[in-house]
């Protein structure tokens, strides 16, 4: 059975390539406090379809390159867009 992940994009730099964080949750096996872990992943997307932001599906496949073990699925949900912040400008 191959391994399915969901997470959000994180890195588009990269031609047929893309970065992929996943956040899961742990319980600690003697404390059993529960905490956040953030895993990278890097997937194979063929035709750049995946933005930063989008919420996609990665399945697990046969190597393709060193660190990509992962191709994309399908893209879940698109970015609402990013939230830059104007810079202003001080006359002297």
């Amino acid at each position: 059975m191959a391994k399915t992940l969901t997470g959000i994009v994180s890195s588009d730099v990269r031609d047929k390539t893309i970065t992929i964080t996943v956040t899961s949750r742990e319980t600690h096996p003697i404390y059993g406090k529960q905490y956040s872990v953030n895993r990278k992943y890097t997937a194979h997307d063929e035709n750049n379809e995946a933005k930063i932001g989008d919420k996609v599906t990665i399945t697990e496949v046969r190597p393709i390159s060193k660190t990509k073990s992962f191709t994309l699925k399908s893209v879940d949900e698109k970015s609402r867009g990013s939230v830059e912040l104007k810079e202003e400008e001080v006359e002297a």
